[in-house]
């Protein structure tokens, strides 16, 4: 069978499949499996999720190639400048993810400050013996400066619902540009890196990964945050240095993590598995059935306008 349409997943609703009964023949194979690798020859276009890298290599196994769609908003997993080289048209799927994974962010939040997590455990546990005075003890979140390394829509959501919470946002000023941003309910300073780190009591990451951001915050950087603050990264793993700050929290330098994303997911460093005061999650920004629903939707309207434009 000559494949047009390559996908390693059916996605979530209708639209993979509409996509393949206009534009046949469409194949739904694991990423690398051998029905993957025989019908990449014949590909037109590809369906891809954030966890599967495509290479050069695989552009020079597929001739036929035109599209390449990946089930995200980042694309640091494709070969960005060799697609346009060839004139292969990349669609991703931004901004229909915004709330639910500035909703996580918040929630992360919320779960490491008020040890939620420890707390169901105790419970479940079948050795709580109930209300005590100094038991799991959280921090406040109210008057304090959050961090927010991004300034596009998912950073801008988050510093809405923080600033709900009553912190006061505060923006990395990526560009040296200077002045604010206007995050909806109000507006916040955007601060160089090292200053804006200073002042954050909360840090949370929705830049992309980029080379310019990957391990932008190492050990140096994650120093110059107060004793006690706390990270929340819903973007990627690489921009944080993962073992600088594990060690930061086993010597309580770090107050506490709340991760959605890792470096070499799902491959993770073991030592987050006993690390202390974090909250570990499998990815799961943008996983409501709405969104994952209208990321389909607006994957495959793209898939099929660039599919179009090139015959």
């Amino acid at each position: 069978m000559s494949v047009r349409l390559l996908s390693t997943s059916p996605l979530v609703g209708e639209s993979l499949q509409a996509l393949g009964n206009s534009f046949p023949e469409l194949l739904v194979a694991s990423f690398r499996s051998p029905e993957w690798n025989a019908a990449l020859i014949s590909a037109e276009a590809l369906v891809v999720m954030l966890s599967e890298t495509i290479t050069d290599s695989d552009l020079q196994s597929a001739p036929n190639l035109k599209v390449i769609g990946t089930y995200s908003v980042g694309v640091n997993h494709l070969p960005v400048s060799e697609c346009a080289a060839k004139g292969i048209t990349i669609v991703n799927t931004p901004e229909v993810l915004t709330d639910a994974t500035a909703d996580l962010a918040l929630a992360l939040l919320l779960a490491v400050t008020r040890r939620i997590a420890e707390g169901d455990a105790l419970v479940r546990s079948g050795t709580w013996n109930g209300w005590g005075p100094e038991q799991l003890l959280g921090t406040s979140l109210t008057g304090k400066f959050c961090g927010i390394l991004g300034s596009g829509p998912i950073g801008k959501g988050f510093a809405k619902r923080v600033w709900a919470s009553g912190m006061k946002p505060l923006f990395w000023d990526r560009e040296s540009r200077g002045g604010t941003v206007d995050f909806g309910a109000g507006s916040a300073p955007r601060l160089p890196l090292l200053e804006m780190l200073q002042q954050s009591i909360v840090l949370s990451l929705h830049c992309p990964l980029t080379e310019a951001t990957r391990g932008l915050l190492d050990r140096n950087a994650l120093l110059r945050l107060p004793k006690g603050a706390v990270i929340i990264n819903t973007a990627r793993g690489g921009i944080l240095d993962e073992a600088a700050v594990i060690d930061l929290l086993e010597t309580n330098q770090l107050g506490g993590v709340g991760l959605d994303v890792y470096a070499n997911e799902p491959h993770l460093n073991p030592k987050w598995a006993s690390a202390p005061r974090t909250v570990l999650l499998p990815h799961l920004g943008s996983a409501t059935v709405e969104t994952r629903t209208a990321m389909s939707s607006l994957l495959c309207n793209g898939i099929a306008k660039a599919f179009g434009a090139s015959e």
